[in-house]
């Protein structure tokens, strides 16, 4: 893997998942691909497979009444097979707001993304907007 292919790769999962296209975000993750969500909220922990990550994304957009936004803040730093990206996120559900700054780190392997790692500049606001199950 060439740094250029994980920078490319970075490059197009963002850019789907910022203009909410999920299909085209998630059809760059590897059949085994682990997600690790950060806190301690209901969706926190390690995800493991296109299934349980598909719903982890769902329950989050039910969980944001579809208001749940990323965007980028800069270009990915890339090293080897891992991608750094800065990222905004917000969402809103009934009276309460999130809105933070963070980091995704993600992994590639063969032109597919094979593990993420989230970081959040306030996790404990993001725990008290995500909730407990």
């Amino acid at each position: 893997m060439t740094e250029s292919s994980t920078a490319v790769i970075a490059q197009q999962y963002y850019e789907a998942m910022s203009v909410g296209d999920i299909p085209a975000g998630t059809a760059l993750f590897g059949a085994d691909i682990v997600w690790h969500q950060p806190g301690r909220n209901r969706f926190s922990g390690a995800h493991a497979g296109g299934p349980a990550v598909g719903a982890l994304l769902g329950g989050m957009g039910a969980a944001s009444e579809g208001t749940f936004e990323l965007r980028f803040t800069g270009e990915p730093m890339v090293n080897g097979a891992l991608a750094a990206i800065p990222v905004h996120f917000s969402g809103k559900r009934e009276d309460v707001a999130m809105s933070m700054s963070g980091v995704d780190v993600l992994r590639v392997e063969g032109d597919k993304i094979v593990e993420m790692w989230l970081f959040s500049a306030d996790q404990e606001a993001e725990d008290a907007f995500w909730g407990q199950a």
